[in-house]
């Protein structure tokens, strides 16, 4: 089992920065992906970027492309979200996700944070 622990969200004005951390702990050496994904309230819950751990070959949503930077901290079992010149349409619940699987399906992921809201508004 891995426990994760997604930190890090808040309110920003359009514009601003956040970065998220999400925290692993427990059975982690066999981690192939870790991945953040949002939901905004309505919709369908999102893939926004994701990092395979072995080689550290980065995804990222169109929508985020350029401006979200995904990095880890392998001794801390941590990966990092820094989130620049927000919108207000990145407005959304953001969970960190892991799994054991080289599969990039969102049902793949066997493990989630309990997610942090990110707010950004005037």
């Amino acid at each position: 089992q891995v426990r994760l622990v997604d930190t890090g969200g808040g309110m920003v004005q359009p514009g601003g920065s956040l970065k998220l951390s999400c925290a692993a702990s427990g059975r982690t050496f066999n981690l192939d992906h870790m991945a953040w994904f949002r939901q905004a309230p309505g919709q369908e819950r999102e893939s926004v970027a994701r990092i395979k751990w072995i080689t550290s070959s980065q995804y990222y949503a169109d929508s985020v492309k350029g401006r979200f930077t995904l990095s880890r901290d392998s001794a801390k079992n941590t990966v990092y979200l820094q989130m620049n010149s927000l919108k207000p349409e990145d407005t959304a619940v953001y969970y960190c996700a892991a799994t054991y699987s080289s599969k990039i399906e969102e049902t793949s992921y066997e493990f989630w944070g309990q997610g942090t809201q990110v707010t950004v508004s005037f």
